[in-house]
């Protein structure tokens, strides 16, 4: 088998589900095309809502595509994938069977009689590191032991392709990294149990460490924006220049959605944009507004008040599931530009993050009028009521005409915190009602 045989080809696949009440559909993925070949590690790194597990799903066979087609070893998929094993984010470990029990489930659905199953459960157990608890029960063992056991479980089928779903990231720094390095020296060491490796990552610096190949997804609907070559060498140096450079330009691209991603060399400009009428196509992105302005603070304390993104992340360990909402805040808001991997106040910026309390308020109430319409249109709404109230239902159905409904929801809740906060309005939970604030009935 040559370094260049495609294992699993995906061909113009779109995904999209219901929504609420016969109101249309979501699209979460749209026209995407890529290849995972024989002797690589690629990397699908997104934005919560750009449909990575669902697009490793659809390449598993556990769910179909909307439109087009998945293909392993040249056959259209039909049903699930018999060519890759899945790790996931839960442990998803039975209970009441021991450690090798579980690690024989694939190999018993196979029909793999009993001798030749615990044969190869016992060699995968032991290339995992849990030599000597075969016999031990999941509630025994520690989260790092749990998922190995979930690694041991698939490297037993010796797929084609190995599929793992955000493996590390319910497990501690120290274990995580751990794991993360151990499934490196695996690969490194040309023991791996499985030809490639397909990994949903939310983790830069994991894509970057583990990778060959970076598929960057843009969100709402998902898409294919770029395919970033990992041009270095193996086991990668976090503290080269060369890996930080990199890890540097992915960040650029993941904070400026808006960009292009030709290559590891070139992100060019994509002006053009859909114009829609409705301000509640316009995702609000999931932050409180302490956590923006807690960002805001942490920066200001920088002389220039300027931070690298990669350093941010890394200081207050923050994902770039977790980070990157923060951001889209702070630059939707006015109060920061972000640029070439780095986050710089603006001048409203630095005065939000260093003034008094109401101040903040007056200056947060007067930047989301100007610059989120979607809060314009809530207020016009509520003022056009003689009582000046409105339930809740009536702004969720407009969202979901747009969204799934618990996006919907999401969207509320983050519109709820951002005019609390901004004295826009006021939301009573029991009543499931919005009100006009005194400060806007004066």
């Amino acid at each position: 088998m040559t370094q260049t045989e495609t294992l699993i080809s995906v061909e113009k696949v779109s995904k999209s589900f219901p929504l609420p009440d016969g109101k249309g559909e979501f699209t979460v993925l749209k026209d995407i095309n890529l290849t995972i070949n024989s002797g690589e590690v690629v990397a699908l790194l997104g934005r919560s809502g750009s449909g990575k597990s669902t697009l490793l799903r659809i390449m598993a066979g556990l769910i179909p595509p909307s439109q087009g087609r998945v293909l392993s070893n040249g056959v259209p998929l039909n049903g699930s994938n018999s060519d890759v094993a899945m790790v996931f984010q839960s442990f998803a470990l039975l209970p009441w069977l021991t450690v090798q029990e579980n690690v024989e489930l694939g190999l018993e659905a196979q029909g793999v009689k009993r001798a030749e199953r615990g044969r190869k459960a016992l060699k995968a157990i032991d290339l995992v590191g849990l030599d000597g608890f075969e016999s031990a029960y999941p509630k025994e063992l520690s989260g790092g032991m749990k998922q190995r056991v979930g690694f041991a479980r698939a490297f037993v089928l010796q797929p084609q392709v190995l599929f793992m779903d955000e493996p590390f990231s319910a497990l501690d720094v120290l274990t995580s990294e751990n794991l993360r390095g151990e499934i490196d020296d695996l690969w490194n060491a040309q023991t791996f149990p499985s030809q490639s490796i397909l990994i949903v990552t939310h983790n830069i610096e994991e894509a970057v460490f583990l990778a060959d190949r970076i598929i960057i997804l843009g969100s709402n609907p998902g898409i294919i924006r770029g395919d970033v070559k990992v041009d270095l060498p193996r086991s990668r140096d976090r503290n080269s220049e060369e890996f930080k450079d990199l890890v540097n330009y992915i960040y650029t691209a993941m904070t400026n959605p808006q960009i292009e991603v030709m290559d590891q060399k070139t992100i060019t400009s994509d002006t053009t944009s859909s114009i829609t009428e409705s301000p509640y196509t316009y995702p609000l992105p999931h932050v409180r507004v302490g956590g923006i302005s807690g960002l805001l603070e942490l920066i200001v304390e920088q002389k220039d008040g300027i931070d690298d993104i990669p350093i941010l992340a890394e200081r207050l360990q923050l994902a770039v599931d977790d980070l990157l909402p923060i951001l889209d805040g702070a630059v939707l808001l006015g109060f920061a530009e972000v640029a070439d991997g780095d986050i710089k106040l603006t001048d409203i910026g630095e005065d939000f993050a260093t003034t008094t309390i109401l101040r903040s308020k007056d200056i947060f109430r007067q930047q989301v009028l100007k610059r989120v319409p979607i809060f314009n249109s809530i207020l016009q709404t509520l003022r056009e009521k003689r009582n000046g109230s409105m339930r809740a239902d009536f702004f969720l159905d407009l969202w979901d005409d747009y969204f799934p409904k618990a996006e919907a929801e999401r969207q509320f809740a983050t519109a709820i915190d951002w005019g609390r906060y901004g004295e826009l309005f006021e939301y009573d939970a029991s009543e499931e009602r919005l009100y006009l604030s005194e400060l806007q009935t004066q």
